[in-house]
């Protein structure tokens, strides 16, 4: 018999879930039948599958061994560390990701990534240890392209993740991008109220009307700067689709610099000319974690994109 003790970052989650994170090699079929056998407890007492773990709560398990992890992998601390911290607190941390570099890992083998990144800087400050969390590890919130540069917010613990994610879902904030687009758009402001369809070969496609199968999106723009046969705009998503914003420019007949999957070309850039360059917080529900970034806003200084102006 083996007990596991609920801690902070394993509260508040179903008993089955959090066994499909802790036990990750235990068939689903198995997992329900250790449950209505008793052979999972929590608290010395029957479990129920929905029910929710509290912290302080000790799960009993009469199962195998063979599904618990001797020890958990720290293949992340074989990469690299290195982040451009923006701010920083006991709940997240806002980083600056650069162009070339995925949000997480695309394969099985050992491969650079922000997300792991995350994970060794907070393994060497202290604040993250592998083998004393039973289901949780630090999180990116959201993700941007591989080939995009700008904010990624993460969050250190559960409770941050939850409260950030409702706040991405609600949208009670405010993202806004940097890209520059081949030629001189005809309107300098403009919002646009479009229909979006994924596509084979991760590629979107834009129509001007409702049609089954796409989904209504809105992109808000203004042109900054206009300089030889370019323009910097700054954009801004009411709906967060795929490739929105390249997608949509495409579909105005200005694709980004360097985007050659939507007709754009790479002859200035050679990759797509696009950068998260702010994010602003504004709250209308209580979000105790992470109140602390109710009415802020943080832009990025350092931007590629403005060289080219």
């Amino acid at each position: 018999m083996r007990e596991i003790v609920i801690g902070k970052n394993d509260a508040d989650q179903r008993v089955d879930k959090f066994i499909m994170k802790t036990m990750k090699d235990m068939p689903k079929s198995l997992m329900y039948k250790y449950i209505r056998n008793k052979k999972i407890k929590v608290n010395r007492k029957r479990c129920e599958i929905s029910q929710r773990l509290q912290e302080g709560d000790v799960m009993q398990c009469f199962i195998p061994e063979e599904f618990f992890e001797s020890k958990k992998e720290r293949a992340f601390t074989k990469l690299p560390s290195d982040l451009d911290v923006i701010y920083e607190d006991e709940a997240l941390i806002i980083v600056n990701k650069p162009v070339g570099l995925l949000a997480h890992s695309d394969t099985s083998q050992l491969q650079d990534n922000l997300a792991d990144r995350l994970l060794h800087y907070l393994y060497r400050k202290g604040e993250y240890d592998p083998d004393k969390e039973q289901s949780f590890a630090p999180a990116l919130c959201h993700r941007i392209d591989r080939n995009t540069q700008g904010i990624v917010i993460c969050a250190k613990t559960s409770e941050a993740l939850r409260q950030m994610n409702e706040v991405i879902r609600e949208r009670e904030l405010d993202k806004r991008y940097l890209c520059i687009v081949e030629g001189s758009l005809k309107k300098k402001q403009d919002h646009l109220v479009l229909y979006h369809k994924k596509m084979e070969h991760n590629k979107a496609d834009i129509i001007p009307y409702a049609k089954e199968g796409y989904q209504r999106i809105e992109t808000g723009y203004r042109v900054l700067k206009e300089k030889d046969g370019k323009s910097l705009v700054e954009v801004s998503l009411l709906t967060g689709k795929s490739h929105q914003i390249r997608a949509v420019m495409a579909y105005l007949k200005h694709p980004l610099l360097g985007d050659v999957k939507y007709g754009g070309k790479k002859d200035v850039i050679t990759y797509q000319a696009l950068c998260a360059y702010q994010v602003s917080f504004h709250f209308t529900k209580d979000y105790p974690s992470i109140k602390q970034l109710d009415q802020k806003t943080f832009t990025l200084e350092d931007v590629a994109l403005y060289r080219y102006f």
